[in-house]
């Protein structure tokens, strides 16, 4: 007689594992689902809390002193952006055909410093800039290999009825 009940337990055991297991695993579903209207609850009121601090930041923003717009080109560099006009046989053709100028020009320089230093420098209206990278040739020298530098031109495109003239002639 004890064998047959110890054979019933034996049985018996795996079913009611196998519902607390679920029951077990239904409750922890139930607080994440619980956790996740608690995480939705304070995630609505986030937005709020951070609409009512907005006004707070701006104040923040705008005690902090402004840094200078970089539009604004400085003398100092824009008389350092050109290096030397280009006085080659393609420039002046480039001078013939739609009235630009040829530049050397800071390799970092950018095409509205570009302007404002034509610009400045000569007192003349420039409608447009196109800006060519060359880069220097590897050459053979008698011990080694050599590079020469890299070079930024310029085409300044001056306005119509404009030039300049580099010769010093007229002035």
């Amino acid at each position: 007689m004890s064998t047959a009940p110890d054979k019933s337990k034996a049985k018996a055991d795996p079913k009611v594992d196998a519902k607390a297991e679920k029951s077990a695993a239904a409750k922890p579903a139930k607080e994440s689902k619980t956790k996740r209207a608690a995480a939705a609850a304070v995630a609505e009121a986030a937005p709020k809390a951070a609409a009512t601090k907005k006004p707070d930041a701006k104040k923040a923003k705008v005690a902090k002193p402004a840094a200078p717009a970089r539009s604004a080109h400085v003398e100092s560099r824009l008389a350092q952006i050109l290096i030397a006009p280009i006085i080659s046989e393609k420039a002046t053709m480039a001078a013939e055909k739609h009235n630009q100028v040829l530049f050397k020009v800071m390799r970092d320089a950018t095409k509205p410093e570009i302007k404002a230093a034509v610009e400045l420098m000569f007192k003349v209206t420039v409608d447009s800039v196109q800006t060519v990278q060359h880069k220097g040739k590897t050459k053979r020298f008698a011990k080694g290999v050599g590079r020469r530098d890299h070079v930024k031109k310029a085409y300044v495109c001056l306005a119509a009825g404009q030039e300049l003239n580099f010769s010093g002639e007229g002035a």
